[in-house]
């Protein structure tokens, strides 16, 4: 268990560094492009290129650990060690496909940082949403 642990945690750490960078990648862009803008049309322009930000962020998180899947020996093809990464990582737990018995912890391992993460993605997400409605409605006074 403390071997899938040490395999496991870099991972998590470097997921965590790519998921901080995009958050403040996601408040960069908002600030750089539509802080000042007004309407509708912005807000949903502003909310499209977050969630676009956002869904880079956590496909790369889920290829990181098909990579480490594909390392490790467990999957043939990356295709096959990213799917299981993403069924992991969206904690869909299909269990279509199941890892060796060494390494088999992992899986629940990526599920709670997925949910971590995608927890944090949309988090950035509502923060451009909220900033976006009370810009709205003080323009309403």
């Amino acid at each position: 268990m403390l071997l899938v642990l040490i395999t496991g945690m870099p991972v998590i750490l470097c997921n965590m560094l790519l998921q901080s960078l995009m958050s403040v990648w996601c408040i960069r862009f908002y600030i750089k492009r539509f802080h000042q803008k007004e309407g509708m049309l912005y807000g949903v322009l502003a909310l499209f290129g977050i969630i676009i930000i956002v869904l880079v962020g956590n496909l790369l998180q889920i290829m990181l650990w098909g990579i480490l899947f594909l390392w490790l020996g467990e999957f043939s093809s990356l295709q096959e060690a990213v799917y299981h990464s993403g069924v992991n990582f969206a904690t869909l737990g299909y269990g279509d496909i199941v890892m060796s018995t060494k390494w088999k912890l992992l899986g629940p391992l990526e599920a709670v940082n997925g949910a971590l993460m995608i927890g944090l993605s949309g988090a950035s997400m509502l923060a451009v949403l909220q900033h976006h409605i009370r810009k709205q409605l003080g323009n309403l006074k």
